[in-house]
């Protein structure tokens, strides 16, 4: 009887063994992941009143982006505004510290989130970092289920981007790397351009910049998604529709604008930042684009913190992901948001999409017709299939991002944040407004050491300070060495 008992659970194990992975491709195929279904929807149960429109993709398609913090505070340039507190360039960089963090931060956010997530490896300059510490962080975000963007002012070398996108032997770490670069003659002590007068002196880096992403994919295969970012002031906003202009003839991916607020490092602010409007960034977007970029179509969080609008760009020719103006577009917006919401592709093997839509297709047979045709119109509104196809063909198809990014005054953050953490709203007006805001902010940093999920605005505004200042004591930049008397 032994003999038989222990060949029962021989013959049991491999059994076993096929159960378990067929349900965990049953749950990698499953078009939306049950975790991400709940962390949806505590993120839309949670969402003020004010923005839960057919319009919103907070907690229908995505719970928002993610950002790091106090991981590596310190920059190498200076700009006006600086968003850091003034201990930042006082923290010396750490590796060791920067990958622990990231760990505690990303595994954290991983277990209130959900299993997928855009997240950014922000602080100071991601390239001051040593370039494995740079990788492991990464590596460590993506074994969350984040897909990283480190956030960076582009003034580095294509060797340091070599030593991070591969491993001492040569070989890819990744299959795709994220970078987010800022540029905008506000800053100062760029190589080659420690002062720049306008943004046109810029394009040359900037040009330079997206060329290193292209040698590393033409020699290494490594694709990329590329940011530029830029900060507007009365100072450059005149200059934004030619930034525009000059950047669309790039290869990045998104173009993000950010008009400046009052947060920060107070010996850096300038003044009348309050002059430049979401509306009046938005505007010279436009023109540089030279057509109308309608955003009203989707909206992450609240319009009057960001507006973004997706076009799909063949040859010279942009249409809008989305028509806001057009009944049918907004009927498959509607659709796809309830039936499709939710669905998470990036860093996902390709067979593994594919079963995912397949499964998603099979369920809602009724959506094929739906999602064909919005396909039709996108087609010609872009020059009809043809020109499509022949965009294709030629390489000059492709997706581009417009985000503005409105944040808010410190002076205005403080008394809202601590009024919401006392449950209070508050009869203010202009308080209200802001605590609406920010309980609608689409991008989140976590504290796994209160449990707490705080708004950007919360953390450059309230936080940083305080943990800045802390971070002195802990990293500061000579380290004290201790002599026995």
């Amino acid at each position: 009887m032994p003999g038989r008992t222990g060949a029962g659970v021989w013959r049991g194990r491999p059994a076993g063994k096929i159960a378990a992975a067929f349900r965990r491709l049953e749950l990698a195929t499953r078009p939306i992941h049950p975790e991400s279904r709940e962390a949806l929807d505590r993120r839309w149960s949670g969402l003020p009143g004010q923005v839960k429109t057919p319009a919103q993709l907070l907690g229908r398609a995505a719970v928002g982006c993610e950002g790091t913090h106090g991981v590596f505070p310190k920059c190498n340039l200076t700009c006006t505004p600086c968003y850091h507190s003034a201990d930042a360039n006082k923290v010396r960089i750490d590796g060791g510290h920067t990958v622990r963090a990231v760990k505690d931060q990303l595994g954290f956010l991983r277990r209130v989130r959900g299993p997928r997530a855009h997240a950014q490896l922000i602080g100071g300059e991601v390239s001051l970092l040593p370039a494995e510490d740079h990788a492991a962080a990464l590596l460590a975000m993506q074994a969350a289920g984040r897909e990283p963007m480190s956030m960076t002012h582009g003034d580095f070398d294509y060797q340091y981007l070599l030593d991070v996108a591969l491993d001492r032997t040569g070989q890819p770490r990744f299959r795709k790397v994220s970078f987010a670069a800022h540029f905008d003659s506000l800053m100062r002590g760029r190589r080659g351009a420690p002062r720049p007068r306008t943004e046109e002196e810029l394009n040359p880096f900037r040009e330079r910049f997206a060329a290193m992403f292209a040698a590393l994919r033409r020699e290494h295969r490594v694709r990329s998604y590329l940011a530029h970012n830029m900060t507007v002031t009365p100072a450059n906003i005149d200059q934004v529709a030619g930034v525009t202009g000059a950047v669309l003839k790039m290869p990045f991916d998104m173009l993000s604008f950010q008009p400046a607020a009052y947060i920060g490092d107070d010996r850096r602010w300038g003044k009348d930042f309050s002059d430049i409007t979401i509306d009046a960034v938005w505007d010279r977007i436009e023109a540089g684009a030279g057509q109308p970029i309608p955003w009203q179509g989707a909206q992450f969080g609240d319009p009057r913190c960001n507006r973004s609008a997706v076009v799909l760009r063949a040859g010279d020719t942009m249409a809008p992901l989305l028509d806001p103006a057009d009944p049918k577009d907004l009927a498959a917006r509607d659709r796809v948001l309830a039936h499709f919401g939710g669905m998470f592709f990036g860093g996902t093997p390709h067979w593994i999409v594919a079963l995912k839509v397949i499964r998603a297709l099979l369920a809602h047979p009724r959506d094929i017709p739906l999602i064909l045709g919005f396909g039709f119109r996108l087609a010609t509104r872009a020059g009809g299939l043809r020109h499509v196809f022949a965009a294709l063909r030629a390489g000059k198809l492709s997706f581009r991002t417009f985000v503005v990014h409105n944040f808010m005054d410190a002076a205005d953050v403080a008394p809202a944040w601590d009024l919401m953490g006392k449950g209070i709203t508050s009869e203010d007006p202009k308080t209200r407004e802001v605590q609406e805001r920010l309980g609608a902010c689409m991008y989140t940093m976590s504290h796994p050491e209160t449990g707490q999920l705080v708004p950007a605005c919360v953390q450059h505004s309230v936080l940083d300070p305080a943990e800045n200042a802390g971070l002195r004591k802990l990293l500061p930049l000579t380290p004290k060495v201790r002599t026995d008397r």
